[in-house]
């Protein structure tokens, strides 16, 4: 019975994951496809009086897509640890001492 609950964890450990990666994947594509967009069409933003490419804000979707892919292959690392549990203790701040 005990086999067959862990092998349930594992399955459900692996499914997250295979969406947190899905998604950050997604993220990089789009990052991406804006690139390619707005630099095929011209497009520039207005910021603060300024005139910025398009092109500079897909890469930093990609950027940020690229950074939450890492970090969740570094959450990977943590979930696949026989120790990992969930609490709602991990969900609150720690105090400094």
């Amino acid at each position: 019975m005990k086999n067959q609950n862990q092998s349930t964890i594992l399955k459900q450990k692996a499914l997250s994951l295979t969406v947190l990666f899905g998604s950050a994947l997604f993220i990089i594509f789009l990052g991406m496809f804006f690139c390619a967009f707005s630099f095929m069409n011209n497009i520039s933003f207005k910021v603060l009086n300024a005139q910025i490419p398009g092109v500079i804000f897909g890469l930093l979707v990609m950027y940020l897509g690229i950074r939450y892919y890492l970090s969740v292959d570094r959450l990977k690392v943590e979930i696949y640890k026989n120790a990992s549990g969930f609490s709602f203790s991990n969900l609150k701040k720690q105090k400094k001492k």
